[in-house]
């Protein structure tokens, strides 16, 4: 088996897949990826299973290398990177050599970026995922030295691909749909909501972000209270002192903050990738128009297979070169002169 080294680690360097379903009911949410889309990204180029393990990295990357030369993509947040000087492309496939390194420096766009490599990150599950959830102490931040085990590349002379994915780093519209609480809200507030040009705070992880905004706080009519009940990622709660959050994956299972309403899954990436400061703003739709927005991450990760695309490189700046099959078969060299 393949060794991940880390030889400079960031501070927000984990190991996600696509999460813990099903233990909700114990008080543990499912956690994964921040941006779950990204992994789809990085499977459909590297033609590998979106269950694989990834490195998550939080706003920088760091420096890493393989003892067995590997295939690698990396999806997410737009990040600087190169292979010992030679600059890596974002969304496209590229070939690690043994021994070299690889530097993720920070991200241009975006917040979380993924280093997906062929072979997958193979540390031991825990409850059926590999993903670290900091808020439930499972796993840890990776650090300087750590070393990871990493499965076989499945397809390594498989060519080089490319995709071109949806800006999802710009904020912008988002639409939500109406929660168990948003009744709680009158329809003033509500209307103010929808109308207020928000931002991304610099308060947020993986639990969720904070938005910023000018004028009043929102607060729920009269002196209404309920118990705490569900949640789950995308749902934006009123704090008590009036500033709405939104939950991200790494969110509590229960809470008792009123909730104006939800991100729906669709549009939950971009706000897990909005940068502090990214404007940011609200349109209900109803939950029937929801719906239509619903695709499982299978549909997804298909389309996202069809979009890919070959890379042409010039055989120069192939550094495995030797391992494809060129040319297939042999002749006698004469084949001019025969008749």
């Amino acid at each position: 088996m393949a060794i991940l080294t880390v030889h400079t680690a960031g501070p927000g360097l984990t190991v996600q897949d696509l999460g813990r379903p099903g233990w909700k009911a114990q008080g543990l949410s499912t956690g994964g990826a921040a941006d779950p889309v990204a992994l789809l990204e990085g499977a459909a180029l590297l033609g590998v299973a979106p269950t694989d393990a990834v490195i998550e990295m939080m706003g920088y990357g760091g420096t890493f290398s393989v003892d067995e030369g590997m295939r690698f993509a990396l999806t997410g947040a737009m990040m600087q990177a190169d292979i010992d000087g030679d600059p890596v492309l974002h969304n496209t496939t590229h070939f690690l050599p043994a021994g070299a390194k690889l530097t993720i420096r920070s991200a241009q766009k975006g917040v979380y970026g993924y280093l997906r490599l062929a072979g997958g990150v193979a540390t031991d599950p825990i409850m059926d995922s590999r993903a670290t959830h900091l808020t439930a102490g499972i796993g840890a931040r990776l650090q300087t030295g750590d070393a990871l085990p990493v499965g076989p590349d499945p397809d390594r002379v498989r060519a080089p691909q490319k995709l071109t994915a949806a800006d999802r780093f710009s904020g912008g519209t988002i639409r939500i749909m109406p929660g168990p609480q948003t009744d709680f809200f009158n329809a003033e507030t509500i209307d103010r909501f929808c109308a207020t040009p928000f931002k991304r705070s610099q308060s947020g992880n993986r639990q969720g972000i904070r938005l910023e905004h000018d004028g009043a706080q929102f607060g729920i009519s009269g002196s209404l209270t309920h118990v705490s009940d569900l949640i789950v990622p995308g749902d934006i709660q009123i704090a008590g002192e009036g500033v709405p959050y939104i939950l991200l994956a790494e969110c509590q299972t229960i809470g008792g903050y009123p909730r104006i309403g939800s991100v729906i899954p669709a549009d939950l990436p971009k706000i897990v990738q909005a940068a502090p400061g990214t404007p940011l703003r609200f349109q209900f739709i109803t939950v029937a128009q929801a719906d239509t927005t619903a695709t499982s991450q299978y549909a997804q990760l298909r389309a996202l297979t069809k979009m890919c695309q070959p890379v042409v490189r010039d055989p120069h700046d192939i550094a495995d070169l030797l391992g494809y099959q060129l040319i297939s078969g042999a002749t006698p060299g004469d084949d001019l002169e025969r008749p």
